[in-house]
């Protein structure tokens, strides 16, 4: 197999949010193609247009659906780069499928399991959202908290947008993936094991991941670094697309740079 692309313009897997599709990475999709890249966009398994399946509850079996679309198109390495969800799945495929990611972009995510606390509070989650009354006011409600203060205040219209595509989601889906979630081990060593370009992405008003969070991953990965982004929420591809480009950006010159690039930002 073959990666598809050049060496300057490599393919680029971009990983969405729970709740959402791949209309989250709309703007950064049009960017990166605009550039030249094969961007790769999929539905994860229950949301969008991708069927939920029978599987049971693993981010192991969605890490392994992305792996099967680049083996369909023929792409043997790329660029990965996952928001919350997006993000676990990023690290569960760096340790299904080692040496085929060029380099990764982990946004809004983390990288240590749930502890017990977490846990029971996603089971008590989906206690809610099987409940066909309280389920959607609750659904609702979490919309709001992946938004930050600022797209809340000043961009309503992004907080409408996500609103109606989280109310959209069927509930199985949502109840799978936070078990697949919940279910998640620690991945801090398949982070210390990935040698490559990497940059880990958090939004300064995030309610649901640190700064302290994205620096603990930048430092185990071997070549990581943070960005903060000022003004921005849990869901940065959509608050502040532009920014988020900027940093999809830098990370493929520092990927076309090679390694004697690194350092260089």
């Amino acid at each position: 197999m073959t990666g598809a692309g050049t060496a300057d313009r490599p393919p680029v897997v971009l990983l969405h949010a729970l709740s959402l599709d791949s209309s989250m990475w709309r703007a950064q999709r049009a960017g990166l193609e605009r550039r030249g890249h094969q961007v790769v966009v999929p539905d994860q398994r229950g949301f969008g247009a991708a069927p939920l399946g029978d599987a049971p509850p693993s981010l192991g079996v969605v890490a392994d659906d992305v792996a099967r679309e680049l083996d369909r198109r023929g792409i043997g390495r790329a660029v990965l780069a996952g928001v919350s969800m997006g993000g676990y799945v990023a690290m569960e495929f760096l340790r299904r499928h080692p040496g085929r990611a060029l380099a990764l972009a982990l946004i809004s995510t983390r990288a240590e399991a749930d502890d017990e606390a977490a846990r029971a509070a996603r089971e008590g989650f989906v206690a809610v959202m099987a409940d066909p009354v309280k389920g959607p006011a609750v659904i609702d409600a979490t919309a709001a908290r992946l938004v930050g203060a600022t797209t809340r205040a000043e961009r309503p219209e992004v907080l409408a947008g996500v609103r109606a595509v989280v109310a959209g989601a069927a509930p199985a889906s949502l109840i799978w993936a936070q078990r697949a979630i919940g279910a998640r081990g620690d991945a801090l060593d398949v982070l210390r094991d990935a040698d490559i370009p990497a940059v880990v992405v958090v939004g300064e008003e995030d309610a649901l991941v640190s700064v302290a969070d994205a620096r603990t991953m930048a430092g185990a990965l071997p070549r990581g670094r943070v960005a903060i982004l000022p003004r921005t929420g849990h869901l940065p591809p959509l608050e502040t697309p532009k920014a988020t480009q900027a940093e999809l950006d830098a990370l493929l010159a520092e990927l076309a740079a090679g390694p004697s690039g690194r350092g260089a930002r």
